[in-house]
């Protein structure tokens, strides 16, 4: 099978779908590896590691030729427009909020199986969880920089200094991005709160750090009193596949401090903040209600070469299964990669994306028979 890697076009989207290890491997596999030229060059991987690799070097066109297309972030309009009846893309998408990629994607005709909803038997995210890892880590090292006074913020370091309070971080939600957020803060001595809708959840987070975390039920109230006085907020709310919802209205946002900031990292989904709006690496912040916004959708592109091996390490098996029995037997196969099928034969075949745009739902199963 031929497989298709081209370079990332997303602002400031250094990352790549396939590092030269993983080209290898496919290629150990039996299968023909395309990589746009220079499509490693963000994370320092040369256009001779690839070809050393056995890949071939080609064009845009080259790439998006290949019956499977592999990338990072979701397909911008140009590359939506090369895609072609029965080819598969096998990427993150994040659907939800995002109608005019759904539209393309569904008149496309490709199988589009979307990292961020693949499971697994635990229940978990394994695809998203390493990008989730960075995020969250990501987020308070951010959010730290934006509160320094020159970048808008109040001008508080989150650690403090002898005498004087260190700074208050208050993170929503508790999972992957939640856990490594909190463990960023913590070693950098902040204040930190976190609240969540799951017992177990803040069972887990109390013993994890063993009380340095304040833990919280999630209700308005609560929000509300513990965003009075935090220095920097890390929203890290996920459903999976949904729109993410809108815990902190702008009335909330206009009691807390001038010069707080806020970091959405459930941008890729539509914000959990009703203030929110996509931001870039180029541009990554703005100001609503005297608080400082940092929405950028592609956080662990910043640190391009952590994030592709990571994300190389959970992608590379499925799309190994994929290349070496075809994308329906390897579905069929696996309940769990099926889980990340999200359009097909021109359906959509994730519940969540259906609902949250309105549109008609397909199962995946039903779908694999017209592709």
């Amino acid at each position: 099978m031929r497989i298709g890697c081209p370079k990332e076009i997303k602002n400031h989207e250094y990352r790549v779908g396939l590092t030269p290890e993983s080209a290898a491997e496919l290629i150990a596999h039996g299968h023909e590896v395309v990589i746009e030229t220079g499509a490693g060059a963000g994370i320092g991987a040369s256009d001779v590691e690839y070809t050393g690799a056995g890949a071939t070097l080609g064009t845009v066109e080259d790439v998006f030729a290949c019956d499977i297309v592999v990338k990072v972030k979701e397909p911008q309009a140009e590359e939506r427009k090369r895609l072609r009846p029965g080819q598969v893309l096998y990427t993150y998408l994040h659907l939800a909020p995002d109608a005019p990629q759904t539209r393309d994607l569904l008149d496309s005709g490709a199988t589009c199986i979307a990292y961020e909803t693949v499971t697994s038997a635990s229940g978990g995210l394994p695809l998203l969880k390493p990008m989730s890892q960075v995020a969250g880590r990501m987020s308070v090292q951010a959010g730290a920089h934006v509160m320094e006074k020159a970048q808008g913020g109040r001008g508080v370091l989150l650690g403090g200094v002898p005498g004087v309070a260190p700074g208050k971080v208050v993170i929503i939600g508790g999972g992957v991005v939640g856990r490594n957020a909190a463990a960023m803060a913590v070693g950098l001595g902040a204040e930190v709160v976190l609240l969540d809708r799951s017992n177990d959840v803040l069972e887990g987070i109390d013993a994890q750090f063993g009380g340095r975390v304040k833990t919280q039920y999630s209700t308005r109230t609560a929000l509300e009193t513990v965003l009075a006085t935090a220095d920097l907020v890390i929203g890290a709310v996920l459903i999976p596949g949904a729109a993410a919802p809108k815990l902190v209205t702008r009335e909330m946002l206009g009691t807390m401090q001038k010069g707080a900031v806020v970091v959405d990292v459930a941008i890729d989904q539509g914000g959990c903040f009703e203030s929110s709006r996509a931001t870039t690496h180029a541009d990554p912040t703005y100001v609503e209600e005297d608080v400082v916004h940092y929405c950028v959708a592609n956080m662990p592109g910043g640190v391009a070469r952590t994030s592709t091996y990571a994300l190389n390490n959970a992608t590379l098996p499925h799309l190994l299964r994929i290349a070496d029995k075809g994308v329906r037997a390897a579905l069929q196969a696996d309940p769990h990669l099926m889980a990340g099928l999200n359009v097909a034969a021109g359906r959509i075949t994730c519940a969540p994306v259906a609902e949250a745009q309105g549109l008609e739902f397909l199962a995946a199963d039903k779908a694999l028979d017209l592709v």
